[in-house]
């Protein structure tokens, strides 16, 4: 099995709380960040879903917190899709320290939006298969 695709992040000191440490909702932005990397990495620019008149949707994102971030702490964010049937795909990410200490893991269910119809396409692995230069990273 591949490594899953994940991009670099540096924990910076606006993101954190008055405790210090990574701020919740810093969380999600690092979770998206992560998978709007990998759609443009695949070679899926946000023009190429809109002139096909679909856009990524959000449906339920879960985060379980493992262990705080601070300022300068050095990060990867991972993030992989799991297929399944139907108009829905799972999103899995983790936010890992460089010394490989799981800070979060964050699980999400998407689907792409017909923009027109505003209702979930029926198959989203072939829009993702059809548009990417590079669907492996998808795991297509």
């Amino acid at each position: 099995m591949a490594e899953p695709f994940y991009v670099p992040v540096t924990v910076r000191g606006y993101e954190t709380d008055v405790q210090g440490h990574l701020n919740q909702s810093v969380y999600l932005q690092y979770g998206e960040h992560a998978r709007w990397s990998l759609l443009q990495a695949a070679g899926i620019r946000q023009a190429d879903l809109m002139a096909r008149g679909v856009g990524p949707v959000a449906l339920e994102t879960t985060i379980s917190y493992r262990r705080e971030l601070l300022a300068g702490d050095e990060v990867e964010v991972t993030c992989a899709f799991v297929w399944g049937e139907g108009r829905t795909f799972r999103m899995e990410q983790t936010v890992r320290r460089t010394d490989g200490t799981v800070a979060a893991e964050i699980t999400g269910v998407g689907g792409l939006m017909d923009l027109t119809l505003r209702r979930l396409v029926a198959d989203p692995r072939e829009y993702f298969r059809t548009l990417a230069k590079d669907p492996t990273l998808f795991g297509l």
